[in-house]
């Protein structure tokens, strides 16, 4: 039996978060080192966009203390 598929949204209607990597993470657990690579980041105060779902917003849950959402 097939599971039904989600349906996705249309490409222009894609929902974007952008989020702005601000303090280091250099004293931080390796946990968190590995979020912030995961979402992309390579270097400070760099500013990525990132689609907004549950596992990007788990992941700036995450790290709260390093990462900030900016408005779009």
């Amino acid at each position: 039996m097939a599971t039904p598929k989600k349906s996705t949204p249309a490409a222009g209607t894609v929902k974007k978060i952008r989020i702005q990597y601000y303090r280091s993470a250099i004293a931080t657990p390796v946990k968190h080192k590995l979020v912030i690579k995961g979402l992309g980041f390579t270097r400070l105060n760099q500013i990525i966009e990132r689609v907004d779902n549950e596992s990007v917003r788990g992941m700036v849950k995450t790290v709260p203390h390093l990462v900030r959402i900016l408005e779009s």
